[in-house]
């Protein structure tokens, strides 16, 4: 049926108006995905030390991760000598962890993914860098702003409806060559939790990469867990071996 004449510009004007929001909601999406694919690629192996800074102390830890899609990371930790052979498994939403002092590779239940990792400020699902904020939640560009010389694009990321989430929201900030430059967590008050930052981006295996990662919970002041990327190297050919529960306990050379 054809539209009456009068009603034509009303919904020219409705699509109109429509159009921006798809288009940063689009946006939004697709900026969020080539942070991850920056971050992790099609396949990663990285050599990191992670700090743990407490109002008792430091410790630093010496650790080798490998990544493969969006499904598999494998993080064993190589020093200091006590927590050295500690490894973490991630293969889709299942995760392994070996410890050498039990001798045994143990799954986690999904209740145990927020918990913390080696006693960081890290969770068990931090590790794997996954991609399942691009999906389980809705995007929306909030702001644009300046960030030395480059465009930094925030992102406010709202879980979708029925999807089980521990975070009432993230606030995500990303450099317009893809370096994830900021995650803030917020609960399901709209309080904020906690900040992982970029402290330090350089360049790693011919692309701009955040080298120092500090995650920071708002109730600690003082504390904090960085992750310093040492060496890297992507979209590298991974044995197939290399992700399996006899490989996290017994590795091979």
């Amino acid at each position: 049926m054809n539209q009456p004449l009068t009603l034509r510009p009303l919904v020219a004007a409705i699509i109109v108006a429509l159009m921006p929001m798809a288009a940063a909601a689009q946006s939004a999406e697709d900026i969020l995905r080539s942070a991850f694919d920056n971050w992790r690629a099609d396949s990663s192996h990285a050599v990191t030390t992670m700090t743990v800074k407490r109002s008792n102390g430091t410790r630093e830890m010496t650790m080798e991760s490998w990544t493969e899609g969006e499904k598999k990371a494998l993080v064993r930790f190589t020093a200091p000598a006590r927590d050295a052979g500690n490894a973490t498994l991630q293969l889709g939403t299942a995760t392994y962890v070996f410890n050498p002092k039990l001798n045994q590779v143990i799954k986690l239940p999904s209740s145990a993914m927020s918990q913390s990792w080696m006693g960081s400020d890290f969770s068990y699902e931090d590790l794997s860098r996954s991609e399942r904020v691009i999906g389980d939640y809705t995007h929306t560009l909030i702001e644009t702003r300046n960030d030395g010389g480059h465009k930094l694009y925030v992102i406010e990321s709202v879980p979708k409806r029925g999807v089980p989430i521990v975070w009432g929201k993230q606030i995500l900030s990303v450099r317009d060559d893809g370096v994830l430059r900021s995650i803030e967590y917020y609960d399901q008050v709209g309080k904020r939790v906690r900040t992982m930052s970029a402290d330090k981006i350089g360049t790693l295996d011919g692309r701009p990469y955040p080298i120092e990662m500090t995650m920071r919970v708002d109730e600690k002041p003082g504390e904090f867990t960085r992750v310093t990327t040492v060496s890297s190297e992507f979209n590298i050919d991974l044995p197939k071996y290399l992700f399996t529960k006899s490989n996290l306990q017994n590795p091979r050379d």
